[in-house]
């Protein structure tokens, strides 16, 4: 009896450690900023390849125009930085907030001639801690990456004054992180939000890609995620629940996703839509639309929907050209 309760013990002990192991592994995939983030050209499909050489044409163009070079300090020390376009005389500005692994240009550079030159938006780029030019270590799937995005809130507040007006529209993990700002309270001169292929939390989406990578639904390796991240890194992605804090939502909403996302399933943002109900809301839900290519696929439509939502909730909103 003793040697069967030892052999148990043991073979606890050995799925214990097993178990911590692929949660350290997982952690490292997931939440620790990569050492390299070159992309590999020749390995991109032929729709990423044409989006790739998109995005370096729209970035020169975001460089041509000498933006300022901005940064911020976060709450852990962590310096943060942004590109800034401004319009001269304009009180409107849009905040764009890119998504995971990503950066400002690579992923929003795109959005800079619609805001910039034919809305006449002062148009913010910031990069997310632990992403392009911001210092930082780990990646929170919106927790933290939402407090940040207040702060460059409270920023052009202070900067530029009371009296602006301030768009927040991000894509994939931007889109949470816009969501979660918007349901904390922002400052009045937050007048509306741009969702673009968010998820519903950082459990269900770091949920679904284990299960898409594994083939194998592990819920339990994702609460371990999420619970190593708040013991060892000091942050807590529960916060980060899109669907269930919608409630708290403070400002308008346009959703926007694809029907055919294989990232971030286009049921998470039917989801998301259904439970806006303490705002007023909109949606973009384009037909075959792959992740983060609505705007690539759809641009007329994108733009026009953008102009509708702005015109109702944003005062003396007009298109410059």
């Amino acid at each position: 009896m003793f040697k069967f309760l030892i052999a148990i013990v043991a073979i606890a002990l050995i799925i214990a450690i097993g178990f911590g192991i692929i949660t350290v592994v997982a952690v490292k995939e997931s939440v620790i900023r990569p050492k390299n983030t070159t992309v590999d050209y020749d390995s991109l499909s032929e729709k990423h390849k044409i989006r790739y050489k998109l995005r370096q044409r729209n970035n020169q163009h975001l460089y041509d125009l000498k933006p300022e070079d901005l940064s911020l300090t976060d709450k852990s020390g962590n310096e943060l930085k942004a590109w800034f376009v401004p319009v001269e005389g304009s009180k409107k500005f849009v905040i764009a907030v890119h998504g995971y692994k990503c950066n400002g240009p690579d992923e929003c550079s795109h959005l800079l001639p619609f805001y910039n030159e034919t809305l006449g938006f002062n148009y913010l780029l910031p990069d997310h801690v632990a992403h392009g030019r911001s210092e930082g270590k780990y990646i929170s799937f919106g927790a933290v990456e939402s407090e940040n995005l207040l702060l460059w809130v409270d920023y052009l507040v202070e900067r530029f004054g009371e009296d602006i007006e301030i768009v927040l529209h991000g894509i994939s993990m931007g889109a949470a992180t816009v969501m979660l700002a918007n349901c904390s309270n922002p400052p009045k001169q937050v007048k509306a939000v741009v969702e673009d292929c968010g998820y519903t939390s950082a459990f269900d989406i770091i949920r679904f890609n284990m299960k898409k990578m594994t083939g194998l639904d592990m819920p339990h390796l994702a609460k371990s995620v999420i619970l190593f991240c708040r013991v060892f890194f000091g942050y807590d992605m529960n916060t980060a629940d899109c669907l269930g804090r919608m409630k708290d939502a403070k400002n308008p909403i346009l959703f926007v996703h694809g029907t055919k996302d294989p990232t971030v399933p286009f049921e998470m943002g039917e989801k998301l839509y259904e439970a806006c109900t303490s705002v007023e809301k909109d949606k973009l839900f384009v037909k075959g639309a792959i992740h983060a290519y609505c705007y690539y696929d759809e641009k007329q439509a994108y733009e026009e929907k953008m102009i509708e939502f702005y015109s109702k909730h944003l005062t003396d909103f007009s298109v410059v050209k």
